[in-house]
């Protein structure tokens, strides 16, 4: 088969050999981290843990730090430290002219901008440590877990292994990304859902067939529906407008030069330029409702109730949870879309290589062109976003399948795990197209005749 031909190829190239290796040796050192349960506790008396945070929004959480929250790990608060500290870092930069600044000194500007996101993701891990910490007996259900009580000193060394295990993961997220394949901090949280994936289809599987809630009939209707929101995930990772571009070249002939046409080139505007930023800015926002229904001025009236009732707990399945949900991640994408996509600095950047969109004139023209292009697919592109990030709720009305199952339908978990594959399999591409092996990739060419 041409697919185990091309793993024989990949194993052939000793860099790329030995970056799989590392990366894998890394993932296993990460996937051992999440097993540690911090000291003082009781690993035998964590059921209730886990049984509070196997759904809802406890439930996303706990599959992001790949199972490490539910069992009190030293690696509980995973690697979203570090995503939230580069979400801030990102969003300063727009207001405040020193990140400005840093962002156009190129490599070594980027290098300040990764220490200040270290910085900041130690103050976030010291806010939420202590705040998972304190949250602990309640969604244990008691103190019967703490051995060695909740003193003073239990709480000061769990809030120094907490911190520690997420700077690690940090750090081994980095390692992966310098010496290893693909991306090391999505592949850390790749992993981290991936991990919860068996646990999960073996109690989806043992509901149908088991309890006779449908049967292997169910389960394969299950399995065809995955594939299928897989590969409209995939559609919505890969696609593409391309805006043409022609490029004026210059010749020299005798004692003049004059310019002549170029060959012709494309810019590609993502679908998608977002990413999953949509889907994390509105589970944050999500927490404000259920918040302000519980406050002591409200909890007791009936917009409070109907706050909490649809907002709060294991609400995120339920109707009004998703259509608010659904309308933010539009509103998100729009928003994240204009901020990470320079329309002006990619107009100034093809005026001055000598580029130009046939029909634009070069300039304030053209960078209102591409915004306006960039509106015009973004909101087809948001929609599709938002129909994918509230499908799980949809598959669980529809079929009733379990909570865990249902989260890999859709949303954060599933398009975290097809663009981390997409980005990942484009890097090995890259190495075997290299070496004139055939790629990976449908779009990859053997070269070995060129």
């Amino acid at each position: 088969m041409k697919f185990i031909e091309t793993l024989k190829n990949v194993w052939k190239i000793t860099e790329l050999k030995d970056r799989i290796i590392l990366t894998l040796g890394l993932l296993l050192v990460y996937r051992f981290g999440a097993q540690v349960v911090l000291p003082g506790i009781d690993a035998t008396q964590l059921g209730s843990l886990a049984s509070n945070t196997d759904s809802g929004l406890l439930g996303l959480l706990n599959a992001f730090t790949g199972g490490a929250f539910a069992k009190a790990s030293v690696f509980a608060l995973g690697i979203m430290p570090y995503i939230s500290a580069s979400i801030v870092v990102q969003l300063m930069g727009i207001a405040i002219p020193y990140l400005q600044k840093l962002q156009k000194e190129g490599a070594s500007g980027q290098k300040k901008i990764t220490q200040i996101t270290r910085w900041l993701t130690i103050g976030i891990c010291l806010v939420q440590a202590p705040a998972y910490l304190a949250s602990l007996p309640s969604l244990m259900g008691g103190t019967q877990a703490f051995t060695l009580g909740q003193s003073g000193v239990f709480y000061f060394s769990s809030v120094i292994i907490l911190v520690t295990g997420c700077i690690f993961a940090m750090w081994l997220g980095e390692k992966i990304t310098d010496k290893g394949v693909g991306n090391g901090i999505s592949i850390l949280i790749m992993v981290g859902i991936i991990a919860n994936m068996p646990l999960s289809f073996a109690q989806e599987f043992d509901s149908a067939v088991n309890q006779s809630q449908g049967g292997l009939i169910k389960i394969l209707i299950e399995l065809v529906i995955w594939f299928a929101i897989i590969l409209a995930s995939v559609m919505l990772v890969m696609a593409v407008r391309k805006i043409a571009v022609q490029y004026a070249r210059r010749t020299a002939s005798g004692s003049y030069e004059k310019s002549i046409m170029g060959s012709r080139q494309y810019i590609p505007l993502k679908l998608n330029a977002s990413g999953v930023m949509p889907i994390i800015f509105a589970q944050a926002i999500m927490f404000v409702p259920g918040l302000v229904g519980g406050l002591d001025i409200l909890k007791d009236s009936t917009v409070g109730q109907w706050l909490v009732a649809n907002f709060a707990g294991n609400s995120m399945f339920g109707l009004w949870y998703n259509i608010v949900f659904g309308l933010l991640i539009i509103v998100f994408t729009y928003f994240y879309t204009a901020i990470t996509v320079p329309t002006n600095k990619m107009a100034d950047d093809l005026k001055r290589s000598g580029g130009f969109i046939p029909g634009i004139r070069p300039g304030s023209e053209t960078s209102e062109y591409l915004d306006k292009i960039m509106s015009q697919i973004t909101l087809p592109g948001s929609i599709f976003l938002a129909l994918i990030a509230v499908f799980p709720a949809i598959i669980v009305q529809i079929m009733n399948i379990q909570a865990g199952w249902a989260l890999f339908f859709g949303g954060t978990s599933l398009l975290i795990m097809v663009g981390v594959a997409i980005d990942t399999m484009q890097q090995v591409n890259s190495y075997l197209l290299n070496k004139h092996y055939d790629g990976l990739m449908k779009t990859g060419k053997n070269r070995k005749s060129a």
